[in-house]
């Protein structure tokens, strides 16, 4: 966690109640409460941290979701993922994700990389173009009324 206090900008932090849980035992919580460079949020509804995503200057996490979610064209955010390797491979191809391991100096120079070399990112997602729910739509109308 002194990757978070020690990170080149303000880092804001919806925590999951297992992560609390887990900061508490291990006497970490304290400090990321008491650091001026990490705001903690309680967890967000979907859209709440849709628009969070949206408005971020890049993403740092260890999740596959949001790997995902980040490609999408309205968010589209480069996406540092504290992890050594990546069950998205497609978001890293693009271009979109970056896997830079969990070691503290690691993550720090990739913040500050990315901050003084913001990159171009691609136009498209690697996981479609958004629009899953309007074909299932189609699909189920299709089929309820082929079956009338």
């Amino acid at each position: 966690m002194k990757t978070f206090t020690q990170a080149p900008i303000p880092v804001v932090y919806p925590m999951h109640p297992r992560t609390k849980r887990r900061l508490q035992q291990n006497n970490i919580l304290k400090t990321l409460q008491r650091s001026k460079n990490v705001q903690i949020l309680p967890p967000l509804g979907y859209l709440d941290f849709l628009v969070l995503m949206k408005k971020c200057a890049f993403i740092l996490t260890d999740s596959g979701g949001i790997q995902e979610e980040a490609t999408a064209p309205c968010i589209a955010k480069h996406v540092l993922v504290i992890r050594v390797s990546t069950e998205r491979p497609e978001a890293v191809e693009a271009g979109f994700a970056e896997v830079v391991g969990t070691k503290r100096p690691a993550i720090l120079a990739a913040m500050q990389n990315t901050l003084d070399n913001p990159l171009k990112l691609p136009t498209a997602s690697p996981y479609g173009k958004g629009a899953a729910a309007e074909r299932i739509v189609e699909i189920v109308q299709r089929e309820l009324d082929c079956k009338s």
